[in-house]
């Protein structure tokens, strides 16, 4: 088996010894760009600006209770001095509470709620997509070329020029 391999590898050799190989130029007769169609994405945005309805809030101030209390003591101070015998316990309650709610509408009279709009009432929507542009590039070059009467055809990355190295290899026919 070794002597198998030993001998392959010694006529490869021989073989080989015997091809010649050089370098040499070929005459470029054309050299056609090739293209390729690509789609390319991108972002498209645009702004709208959007009414809206105008929105308000209800802004309450801080009540005032001075007036409640004056009036509960005011009230209750009256109602004792009006009823009598077991009506004026219920005679001073009740002044109480009429002259609680009376002293208090007297102090907040001016406080009502009060309503504040929003000034603006647009706002804006940003709204995007993506589209795809059509680009085209080139891909490479269909070359032909001349080499010793003979024309030949490749695709190469680049143009070439006006000439083109080519690899030449010589090697005998076995008969």
């Amino acid at each position: 088996m070794k002597r198998l391999v030993i001998a392959s590898l010694f006529a490869t050799t021989l073989l080989g010894a015997q091809a010649q190989s050089f370098t040499d130029n070929a005459r470029v007769r054309s050299a056609e760009p090739q293209y390729e169609s690509i789609n390319v994405p991108r972002n498209e945005c645009s702004s709208q600006w959007i009414n809206e309805p105008r929105r308000g809030v209800y802004q309450s101030q801080d009540r005032q209770y001075g007036g409640a209390i004056v009036g509960g003591l005011a009230g209750g101070v009256i109602g004792h001095q009006i009823g009598g015998g077991s009506g004026k316990d219920a005679a001073t309650a009740l002044g109480v509470v009429l002259g609680a709610i009376t002293g208090d509408r007297l102090e907040n009279r001016d406080q009502g709620p009060q309503y504040s709009q929003y000034e603006d009432g647009q706002r804006e929507v940003k709204r995007c997509r993506t589209v795809y542009d059509p680009q085209t590039r080139i891909t490479g070059y269909r070359v032909t070329y001349e080499y010793r009467g003979q024309q030949y055809t490749t695709v190469m990355r680049s143009n070439p020029g006006n000439s083109l190295p080519v690899h030449v290899t010589v090697q005998p026919i076995e008969q």
